[in-house]
């Protein structure tokens, strides 16, 4: 993951979890702006984190076609060398997606 997605999941965690105790205090005193600005704080936090995710999968598809095509003029030409970059960068784009689904 880049440092920028890395930071928008972490930031929408903080916010997600943030907004999961103010509601949650929300309920406990009975303050039902309390609980609803909860709630739209941790949604705002899902909602940051989900975009982070697919902004990585985007990445991890992108990375998976160039190393394809890599990989597949590397065979062509017979470039082991060329073959063998493009395959890794494949894996490394499918393992992207992957680990943000």
């Amino acid at each position: 993951m880049t440092t920028s997605n890395t930071s928008a999941r972490a930031d929408g965690k903080a916010k997600e979890i943030g907004g999961t105790i103010k509601k949650k205090v929300g309920v406990l005193i009975g303050n039902e702006q309390m609980q609803a600005e909860g709630k739209a704080k941790e949604l705002q936090g899902k909602s940051k984190q989900a975009t982070a995710k697919a902004g990585e999968r985007v990445k991890g598809t992108m990375e998976e076609l160039t190393g394809g095509v890599k990989g597949k003029v590397g065979d062509l030409i017979g470039n082991e060398q060329m073959e063998a970059e493009g395959k890794a960068r494949k894996l490394k784009g499918q393992l992207r997606q992957k680990i943000n689904e």
